[in-house]
């Protein structure tokens, strides 16, 4: 038995999600069935995060147990091969300790949201991304953003459906920034609540539009009550960047 990391880049656009459903296609059911077609037998796919519905991924982890005595780029062409025609990468795959867990030995996950903030409708990245009709104040957003850096009770910006232990998550950092008519939110912690990048990106949008001020966004963190968070952002503009793990995570 041999373990592998596989990092995934994926279009959620088709999945409900990252979890296998019993009602819909899943990015982990696509790839056991890509797994079982490599190793002849059942492979249970165990990935950094639950992504929801609709979100993309461009550096998602996953590890696997293979019985098969294959190398790790082998494994990596084989699993590209059977995935088709879902969108579904493998970018690498590596050999790695048996004690490697793709969601325990996780040190910190990195988000992207993306905005597009434009009165044409979208076409190339419909689907990819949110679109405001109206422009945002990128400064303003990412001034209060600055308010979540820390140790925080996220509770405003926690689903209701969140089954974490506690609402309490340190955020390392957040930024907005403009590329043009595109404005990102990224930001890194160790873990994430449910949902909670994009409630938290939805309420930095009140603030894009003058609708909220920093204070309004601090208080309504403070709060730690769920009715103060604003519109829930969609899932289509979210983006799992990358996973850091430790620097000997993988053989040499």
């Amino acid at each position: 038995m041999a373990r592998f990391k596989l990092t995934l880049e994926y279009d959620g656009t088709p999945f409900y999600g990252w979890q296998k459903q019993e009602d819909g296609p899943s990015v982990q059911a696509s790839l056991e069935r890509a797994c079982e077609a490599l190793d002849g037998a059942p492979v249970l796919v165990q990935g950094a995060g639950r992504t929801d519905s609709g979100v993309h991924a461009l550096g998602q982890v996953a590890h696997i147990d293979l019985t098969r005595n294959i190398t790790a780029n082998k494994v990596r062409e084989a699993l590209n091969h059977h995935l088709r025609p879902d969108p579904v990468a493998v970018l690498e795959a590596e050999d790695v300790d048996d004690d490697f867990n793709a969601r325990f030995s996780a040190t910190k996950r990195h988000y992207l949201y993306r905005i597009i903030d434009r009165r044409p409708p979208l076409t190339l990245d419909k689907g990819q991304a949110w679109r405001i009709p109206v422009a945002l104040d990128s400064d303003a957003m990412h001034a209060a953003a600055q308010a979540l850096v820390g140790t925080h009770d996220f509770s405003t910006f926690r689903d209701t459906q969140c089954q974490a232990k506690s609402p309490v998550k340190t955020f390392d950092e957040i930024r907005v920034s403009r590329l043009g008519e595109e404005v990102q939110v990224t930001c890194s912690a160790r873990s994430f609540l449910h949902r909670q990048v994009r409630s938290i990106v939805g309420s930095l949008a009140e603030v894009g539009l003058g609708k909220w001020n920093a204070r309004d966004f601090r208080a309504a963190l403070e709060a730690a009550k769920r009715a103060r968070c604003g519109p829930v952002a969609p899932a289509a503009g979210l983006y799992l960047v990358a996973v850091d793990y430790p620097a000997d995570a993988s053989k040499n």
